[in-house]
């Protein structure tokens, strides 16, 4: 990576996570003696490409403050919003002081636990002289299927070109904020920051990672992301 650029990570923390049937919001759930976002954090607290991070976190969270990290890497706090979206363009305002405009900006989310670190390094290698950016993803392999009324089957969906996006979302920093406030202003459905970037007319690049990158959503996740990280190739 271009060492005279930033690499800042942005993690939008202000969810409740309704579908875990727990009082306790996703990114707060114990995992291996640690809570899921404690996790997430080392991940990029680890790779030496990564200058600083970012955490939005909602103003009434009561765990945030309740957690004892410690980072290698300096650790900000910015408000988080109603949406993901939200969140994520709060903590772009909180940067505009202190990102220049082609630093790049990595976007994961806190219940993500298992991103591997060679899929990390992978993202930024693959992106680096990218005049867009791009994300993780993985190919759809299943048969897809689109429903109608009831939950039954309206038709197959053909998987070819089809793709899982995950996380990070990698963009320059003022291309990425200016999609944002431009989405928004437009009442456009924002679902992550590639949808923005589309949306501006760009083409984000698809980065092949792993399938367990997984985002903890329900509760057999859980179980599963206990057992993704402790392979030791995670």
């Amino acid at each position: 990576m271009n060492k005279n650029k930033k690499i800042w990570v942005v993690i939008p923390a202000a969810g409740v996570g309704k579908r875990m049937q727990s009082n306790t919001p996703k990114q707060y759930l114990t995992l291996n003696n640690k809570t899921v976002i404690e996790h997430t954090l080392a991940v990029f607290d680890q790779h030496d490409a990564v200058s600083e991070i970012v955490v939005a976190v909602s103003a009434g969270d009561e765990y945030w403050d309740s957690l004892n990290i410690h980072l290698s890497k300096p650790l900000h706090i910015a408000k988080g919003g109603k949406e993901r979206c939200d969140s994520v363009l709060n903590s772009l305002i909180f940067l505009s002081d202190k990102a220049a405009d082609d630093d790049w900006v990595l976007v994961h989310d806190a219940a993500r636990p298992c991103l591997r670190n060679d899929d990390l390094t992978l993202l930024l290698d693959t992106l680096q002289q990218h005049d867009v950016g791009g994300i993780l993803a993985i190919p759809v392999r299943d048969t897809m299927k689109r429903s109608g009324d009831n939950n039954t089957v309206k038709e197959t969906v053909d998987r070819e070109g089809l793709w899982h996006a995950l996380t990070p979302q990698m963009f320059r920093y003022d291309l990425l904020k200016k999609s944002l406030e431009s989405a928004l202003q437009q009442n456009n459905i924002i679902t992550d920051e590639s949808s923005a970037i589309e949306l501006f007319g760009l083409h984000p690049v698809l980065v092949e990672g792993h399938a367990d990158n997984i985002k903890i959503t329900r509760p057999e996740d859980l179980a599963l992301a206990e057992f993704y990280l402790s392979q030791s190739n995670i």
